[in-house]
């Protein structure tokens, strides 16, 4: 099993769920569901939801809710975050392509 960059070990799941987000670059973002897919684990949102809230050194902000909303009650932080990496954020959502 591999290991996680909090330390922790990694399901199969979890494993293939970190090289996706090691993978996003500054001012790149993807809706939870994107990342489950690209993972292999299509319909899987929710599974990256909570690998992101159970794990940390994650880049967590660069993922959004499907309609570009921020996660809830980290908008301000959330907004800083991708603000700082160029990203645009308006009334607490990413402007989706």
């Amino acid at each position: 099993m591999a290991l996680g960059l909090d330390g922790t070990e990694l399901t199969e799941c979890e494993e293939a769920v970190h090289v996706v987000l090691c993978g996003l670059d500054a001012g790149e973002v993807m809706a939870y569901g994107e990342v489950a897919a690209e993972a292999g684990y299509p319909g899987a949102a929710r599974a990256v939801g909570s690998f992101l809230r159970r794990h940390s050194g994650y880049p967590w902000w660069r993922v959004i809710a499907a309609n570009g909303r921020l996660v809830p009650g980290m908008e301000r932080e959330h907004t800083r975050r991708l603000r700082a990496e160029g990203v645009p954020v308006r009334d607490g959502r990413v402007p989706m392509r």
